[in-house]
């Protein structure tokens, strides 16, 4: 194996060169479709909230506390709002930033533990596999936690290989630091993970010594020094934030199915599997590399050891428990793309053999099936008309689609020329093309995600003293869409908790008793619900219901 000398140079050209691409990559598109309810428009709210009453210690969503999460993405996004104003790309901005420096400490890393060549080719691994892309582009905490645990633990593997002095210092303090921003961002997975994963690490390597180099009393003081300060605030402003918080958003949460989130045990495998398409098609070559000849090889191969551990303990732990959502698991897509790119560096000069030839014919037959079903399948599915519906809206777009991931299978056989480096490069262009495909097609589902059009046209009628109502839903973006508040009739969802401690907030989270009084009354009131709803409305005859517009199943109506 070959590799570039580790000049200040190439690290400064890779830098740059790196940045400009990854730039271009998260940046396509960024802000071209409206913010998607209920997550975006939630992250988006939290932080406008917070702007406009000045407090920065209680999340609140619609003026109900919000103490599912803690304020770091918030802080963060009410930043970026302040700074570029009130748009889509602005929101999304902190995603893409946060999805390009993981980008940039993978390559760090790879450089670092393996070479430059591995560095680049697991940076080019993460930045087009689906997951990462996608979630770099959506407003949810996942992207910014992801980074902070990865760039926590990066530099923690990379800090114990450095000898005794000021950088084996300071990365193992960076450690600790970014591990207490992971706690704000999503909580108490910012420290359980990185725990599991490095006390499982020194245990198997039985490498107890590492425990008195590891500078754990001063890190431990710059985790509390950055973690405590806010929960102490939270707690001491909102007595009920202790048990809700530890409890119910903790224990519970991963322990039952109290959030109604319950999928079974192999429910990433899937996720996995169209995560990380194209590379797929080399993972288990590249676990098996890794994987230890035996237990005595295990002290010899500490570092992949430590990258297996962590994709391993977190995909269990994730699957274990009570509560699954689809990037739960992107924390395993940065150690997935160095140990992929490992493997194929130790390749790069060979010619194609067997075990890539095994790959890409498995990566054909898949990319065939799935283009097959989604250009097909469609127009078979009497039972779900609305699938041919959706279809029917991509229009020309699903055949685009269709085509480049036709193209991901068959490039690499066409181009690759028999060498790793061509197939590679065809693998990586043809997949950033998908993606970019499905950035451009997004915009197309904005009717039936987004609540956009008709706030911007309740914006232009609101006079002082309406009332916006959001009946028997709650349309998350609508609020941020709006800059103000709406009353929300017969709908606690997650409020709930945040109802019942404030008695303040159910002036305007009403009942369908006083939604009657109030539509009826002689004052001007406007509502958004689905046409369904308006229908039933409508036909109670017991008040105006004057539509004024549609927008996908959502209409917006005045009593006037």
């Amino acid at each position: 194996m070959t590799s570039v000398p580790n000049t200040s140079t190439s690290w400064k050209r890779d830098l740059v060169l790196l940045t400009a691409l990854l730039a271009l990559l998260f940046g396509f598109m960024l802000g071209s479709h409206n913010l998607w309810s209920p997550d975006e428009g939630r992250y988006a709210e939290i932080p406008r909230e917070m702007l406009a009453s000045g407090d920065l210690v209680t999340p609140r969503l619609d003026g109900v506390k919000y103490f599912e999460k803690p304020p770091l993405m918030y802080w963060i996004e009410a930043g970026s709002i302040d700074l570029l104003g009130y748009s889509e790309w602005a929101v999304r901005l902190p995603l893409a930033l946060s999805a390009l420096l993981g980008c940039l400490v993978v390559y760090g890393a790879g450089r670092r533990l393996f070479s430059r060549r591995a560095g680049l080719i697991a940076t080019a691994i993460l930045a087009t596999s689906p997951l990462y892309y996608m979630m770099a582009r959506v407003l949810t905490l996942d992207m910014l936690v992801s980074v902070l645990l990865s760039s926590a633990l990066l530099s923690f593997l990379v800090g114990v290989q450095e000898p005794p002095g000021v950088k084996r210092r300071w990365l193992l303090w960076a450690f600790y630091a970014l591990a207490a921003l992971a706690v704000l961002t999503k909580g108490l997975i910012g420290v359980v993970l990185p725990g599991l994963i490095i006390g499982s690490w020194i245990f198997l390597t039985r490498d107890w010594r590492l425990l008195t180099t590891i500078h754990l009393r001063s890190g431990i003081a710059i985790f509390l020094a950055i973690v405590l300060p806010w929960h102490i605030l939270v707690a001491r402003n909102n007595p009920e934030f202790m048990y809700f918080y530890f409890i119910h958003e903790h224990f519970l949460r991963y322990t039952t199915t109290i959030h109604e989130r319950y999928e079974p045990p192999w429910f990433f495998v899937p996720v996995l599997i169209v995560g990380l398409f194209p590379w797929i098609a080399f993972l288990v070559h590249a676990l098996r590399s890794a994987w230890p000849t035996s237990w005595r090889t295990r002290a010899e191969q500490r570092e992949t050891l430590f990258l297996l551990l962590w994709i391993i303990l977190v995909f269990a732990f994730f699957s274990a428990s009570g509560s699954k959502l689809v990037p739960y698991i992107l924390p395993v897509f940065p150690p997935l793309a160095l140990l992929i790119a490992r493997w194929l560096d130790t390749h790069w000069e060979q010619p194609v053999d067997s075990k890539l030839r095994t790959g890409l014919f498995l990566l054909l037959i898949f990319s065939f099936t799935i283009a097959a079903v989604f250009a097909i399948l469609p127009w078979h599915m009497p039972q779900h008309p609305y699938v041919a519906q959706e279809a029917s809206r991509l229009g020309t777009g699903l055949y685009l689609f269709c085509a480049m991931l036709l193209a991901v299978g068959l490039l690499p056989w066409l181009f690759g020329k028999g060498r790793y480096p061509q197939t590679i490069a065809a693998l990586l262009v043809s997949n950033a093309m998908l993606w970019s495909i499905v950035s451009l097609e997004l915009p197309k589902f904005d009717p039936d995600q987004s609540i956009k059009p008709l706030a911007l046209e309740l914006r232009e009628r609101l006079s002082p003293g309406d009332e916006v109502m959001s009946y028997h839903e709650y349309y998350q973006d609508l609020p941020y869409y709006l800059r103000h508040f709406v009353t929300v009739v017969a709908y606690k969802g997650e409020l709930g908790f945040g109802v019942k401690t404030e008695s303040r907030v159910r002036q305007w989270m009403i009942d369908d008793t006083e939604f009657w009084h109030r539509w009826q009354k002689d004052s001007h009131a406007y509502m958004v619900t689905t046409h369904k709803d308006y229908e039933s409305l409508n036909a109670k005859k017991r008040g105006i219901f004057h539509l004024l517009n549609v927008s996908g199943e959502n209409v917006l109506l005045a009593n006037f």
